[in-house]
């Protein structure tokens, strides 16, 4: 415990100190281990946080998920509710709270918005423990009215919690603005470790044979979950826009979500100007060796975005970024990357054009944005930042 107070700059009391050779208890609350950004921000920062200091378990609403057996095999419980749909209330909640007061947490800290709600719910059932929510998110479009009473609900409950973290000084400043308590808020980003993206150049021509891209195309590629908040639409209309430029030009979209969502998107590029141009990909394993594969990386979100991990993520590769400017991504890509407005293809297709000149006349910027990465976003930072605002904000 030394060890934290020393990394300390702030002269302030530590919330709790636990007792010689104890650690607090800390349960990480989701709702599912899927693929996607917060839940593998909870896998990173679980396995970064010391383990002298925190005795860590992850509850999750759903079962399965590809970052279940990552957890385990990292050493850390999880313990999964089996939610039986989205309206099954009674018979979950039970489970919860009995699961909540076997563990006897020192620190609860949610993710996401039910997450959070239920979280301060919960808090006459663990008088003991210290509720710390976890914000994902920046401008929130509601879609129907479960949305809406959830946001609400946050809002009205906000001030019952202990602490709360966004990742990203948009998401702090939008929720502040929407009516969020602003006593004991802190902003800490999302973290990568760049060990994990220093994968092996050769895995560039492997990936482009796989999606039957030559080896010599000009690559543009979106990651992400397939959701109105990314805007895939406004990234085609740029594609039409680019790839009437330079014929050499390949898209690759990567990422999963509804079937129907997905069909629509795909039906957009049975057009001359993109066939055979764009390729559709889940999620793979392997991403450092998707990023890689690209010549850029470009998030063209429209709303809602925090902090985009896959921004950082692509950095961390050497990948430079084209992005809208939502959330934080502006304050990611700093001066190394191209902002543009959202919603605008024109825009985004004279960005593309300009970034490919610079990847040309900066043979450096590789080397660049992997050290912009390991100095502002590293995951050792993710979790010393956790660590001090667990303990003593």
């Amino acid at each position: 415990m030394r060890a934290v107070e020393d990394e300390c700059a702030t002269p302030v009391r530590l919330w709790k100190r636990p007792k010689a050779g104890e650690r607090l208890k800390l349960v990480l609350l989701i709702r599912s281990l899927a693929a996607g950004g917060a839940e593998r921000q909870l896998v990173s920062l679980a396995k970064a946080l010391d383990k002298k200091v925190f005795d860590i378990t992850v509850v999750c609403l759903y079962g399965g998920g590809p970052f279940e057996e990552d957890l385990r095999s990292a050493g850390v419980p999880v313990i999964s509710l089996g939610k039986k749909g989205r309206w099954e209330l009674f018979g979950f909640l039970k489970r919860l709270i009995a699961a909540l007061r076997k563990l006897q947490p020192d620190i609860l800290h949610s993710y996401m918005s039910g997450q959070n709600v239920l979280a301060v719910l919960l808090k006459p059932a663990l008088p003991g423990t210290r509720i710390v929510w976890g914000v994902r998110a920046s401008n929130v479009r509601l879609r129907d009215w479960l949305d809406k009473l959830s946001f609400r609900l946050e809002v009205m409950l906000s001030r019952f919690a202990d602490l709360i973290v966004f990742n990203s000084a948009a998401g702090r400043d939008y929720h502040l603005s929407a009516g969020f308590a602003a006593s004991r808020t802190e902003v800490i980003p999302n973290g990568v470790d760049p060990r994990f993206f220093a994968c092996e150049p050769k895995s560039r021509s492997i990936l482009r044979a796989e999606w039957k891209i030559p080896e010599d195309s000009f690559v543009i590629g979106i990651v992400g979950r397939l959701n109105p908040m990314k805007d895939h639409w406004t990234f085609l209309r740029a594609a039409v826009i680019f790839a009437g430029r330079r014929p050499d030009a390949r898209f690759v979209c990567i990422g999963n979500g509804p079937a129907k969502y997905l069909q629509d998107l795909r039906s957009f590029t049975d057009q001359p100007a993109l066939t055979d141009k764009v390729v559709w990909h889940p999620f793979l394993d392997d991403m450092p060796a998707a990023y890689k594969a690209l010549d850029i990386c470009c998030s063209s979100s429209a709303y809602g975005e925090g902090t985009p991990n896959c921004v950082i993520e692509a950095m961390a590769c050497g990948v430079p970024c084209v992005v809208t400017d939502v959330g934080d991504s502006r304050l990611i890509v700093n001066d190394l990357g191209i902002v543009v407005p959202p919603k605008n293809p024109e825009a985004l297709a004279d960005a593309w054009a300009t970034m490919a000149r610079q990847i040309t006349d900066k043979p450096y910027l590789r080397v660049l944005l992997q050290e912009s990465v390991a100095s502002r976003f590293s995951v050792s930072s993710l979790a010393t930042k956790t660590t001090h605002a667990l303990l003593y904000a």
